[in-house]
């Protein structure tokens, strides 16, 4: 198939059922080609082809606009749009998103890539288009794991006043990353699970096909049987949807069928589509957490790459350890215990281990809640998604002073791209009053950083980036103390530089380039966004000060600038981090590059600026 093209729904609608089969075959064959090379996310966009198969071929989505909630499942809609070129580098520099986004095509109809948003966007859209007089379709593609979201939440309760044109598929695969939990899984689960309703539904449809006026009331009275028998549909015509489903969503002709059925009802509609996660690829199938989000792998066999031991393994291991030992410890998270190194703990301590959902406000209170309860809670987040929980961080726990520790995984770029990014957070969390924010340089001072949080009697942050420590060559960790940072080497003269987290090794590189120019530097491991070591930075304020982040404007530039404002700093401060563009996708090397944020850009940087003021003061 020529992926360079739009496949059209008039081509789609001219196509055979068996032809339409095909086509999803070669569109699982390229997914799982290019993802081999690139990495991606494989199981969920595996288990959604049939799925947009059948929207592109009932829809034309060049009037009714696709809507993926988070958007990692939208491969085959990339492919179908004439992305084909672009997807041979997914996620590469130059090449396709990993999600969703209108600056890549006109076919994709909103910036995605968190969950819960979706159905408030379309029924945005739908109010914007009955204004215009337009009553096209607007298609909202939801899993079950995103609508337990808080904000899906909210859009329901909005959708019985403005949902007209609202058409939400339920894509149902029982998981989030991990399998899906809470009360709208369990009901969904009890739908999937209703056989006796399906099977009394496709016999007695057979049984009246002779007679259509039956057949007619049969369908009408569709709504009212499902309440009866499977009371979770309740659930959503308790919102004001019309609830159709469950279908099978591997089953072209079924989903084509319901699909052409709707098409023409008024909304609110919800469609209940059952897939499963990694569809096609077997490997993907019976492991469709392992094949969430991988890197390069080999597609025939499926074998991943094993996996580097980091920040992540580091933090599990210290969770398991200190559990061990202190019974009051919990850990929370959000529908990401593997991701954030949690797995090993929930083995060991299930009832001391709590997966939340895609929920991380309620994650953030509930933490609060277990540590007004006495217990010592770890609440582990992506730092990306973390940002929807920084309100929650600030009235429940950094008031009140509530001893949670907050650990931030994926702090920094990360090749996911600007949707998934944690380099927006310590803005704001420099500004709570009384919060510590620590950031450690390798796994042996996570830890440290872990003990040492133990001791406080309020809140506390902990950032780390994904994967392992940097290469470095650098001192020991010494002992932690609030609010100071460890002075690693110092030189009589030359520019001051301050590294926050796993940066220390960027500096340390690029103190040896330094070194090579004839250049010695102070290496400084800041430890603390805040407190800030004020009174270090004063020390050497008539010195070049120099800062190195992973994180935009906000972060640990922002926290010298702020010490230094009083007294001035006649030496000057350069800053590098990630600045205020946002920032694309592609391998951190090349993104790191593009901004000039590899060390021998930096140590260049560094020259012409001492060149330039020892020009200055002749």
């Amino acid at each position: 198939m020529d992926w360079e093209r739009l496949v059209t729904h008039e081509e789609l609608c001219a196509m055979k059922m068996e032809e339409l089969g095909k086509l999803a075959g070669e569109l699982r064959k390229e997914i799982i080609e290019q993802v081999s090379c690139n990495g991606g996310h494989l199981a969920s966009s595996l288990g959604a082809v049939e799925l947009i198969l059948a929207l592109h071929r009932v829809f034309d989505i060049r009037r009714s606009p696709l809507i993926f909630d988070v958007g990692h499942q939208s491969y085959a809609h990339k492919l179908l749009t004439g992305r084909g070129k672009l997807f041979r580098k997914l996620r590469q520099a130059e090449g396709c998103s990993g999600f969703p986004t209108p600056a890549e095509s006109p076919f994709d109809a909103a910036v995605e890539g968190h969950a819960g948003t979706a159905i408030s966007t379309a029924l945005g859209m739908g109010a914007a288009r009955q204004l215009s007089r337009c009553s096209d379709k607007i298609i909202a593609v939801v899993g079950d794991g995103a609508l337990g979201n808080g904000i899906s939440f909210e859009a329901l309760n909005a959708a019985s006043a403005g949902g007209k044109d609202l058409l939400l598929v339920l894509n149902d695969n029982r998981m989030s990353i991990t399998p899906a939990v809470g009360a709208v899984s369990r009901r969904l689960s009890r739908i999937i699970a209703g056989k006796f309703y399906n099977r009394t539904r496709s016999a007695f449809r057979r049984k009246l096909r002779s007679w259509p006026r039956l057949l007619h009331l049969a369908r009408r009275l569709d709504d009212w049987i499902k309440a009866a028998m499977l009371p979770p549909s309740a659930l959503f015509q308790s919102f004001g949807f019309r609830f159709f489903g469950p279908v099978d969503g591997h089953s072209l002709p079924e989903l084509i069928s319901i699909l052409e059925r709707i098409k023409a009802l008024e909304g609110p509609l919800l469609l209940h589509v059952v897939t499963r996660k990694g569809k096609g690829a077997p490997y993907a199938e019976r492991s469709p957490v392992a094949y969430h989000g991988v890197g390069a792998f080999e597609a025939g066999s499926g074998k991943l790459p094993a996996p580097r031991a980091g920040f992540s393994t580091a933090f599990g291991e210290w969770m398991c350890r200190t559990a061990a030992a202190d019974k009051r410890l919990v850990g929370v998270s959000a529908a990401m215990i593997p991701g954030v190194g949690l797995e090993k703990f929930a083995s060991l301590f299930p009832d001391r281990c709590f997966d939340v959902g895609i929920a991380e406000e309620h994650a953030a209170v509930f933490a609060a809640g277990l540590a007004l309860g006495g217990r010592r809670p770890v609440c582990a987040l992506y730092a990306t998604f973390a940002q929807r929980a920084l309100d929650c961080v600030y009235h429940d726990a950094v008031l009140g002073k509530v001893p949670v520790i907050f650990a931030f995984d994926r702090a920094g770029a990360v090749p996911d791209g600007p949707t998934h990014h944690g380099i927006y957070d310590l803005g704001f969390l420099r500004a709570l009053p009384g919060l510590p924010v620590m950031m450690p340089r390798n796994a042996a001072e996570l830890e440290m950083m872990l003990d040492f949080a133990l001791t406080l009697d309020g809140p506390v942050v902990i950032r780390y980036p994904r994967g392992g420590d940097f290469e470095e060559d650098l001192p020991e960790p010494g002992p932690l103390k609030l609010g100071k940072a460890q002075l690693l080497r110092e030189s009589p003269e030359g520019p001051v530089i301050w590294a926050l987290g796993a940066e220390c090794g960027t500096m340390e590189k690029v103190a040896r380039r330094l070194r090579e120019e004839g250049i010695g530097a102070t290496l400084i491991n800041a430890r603390f966004a805040a407190p800030f070591d004020a009174g270090l930075a004063r020390r050497f304020r008539s010195r070049l000060q120099v800062t190195i982040e992973d994180h935009g404007p906000g972060g640990l530039a922002s926290a010298l600038a702020d010490a230094l404002a009083a007294e001035g700093a006649p030496g000057g401060i350069l800053s590098f981090n990630w600045g205020h563009g946002v920032v694309g996708y592609g391998s951190i090397s090349e993104l790191r590059r593009k901004a000039g944020l590899l060390p021998d850009d930096i140590a260049r940087r560094i020259v012409e600026k001492l060149s330039s003021e020892s020009q200055k003061n002749r």
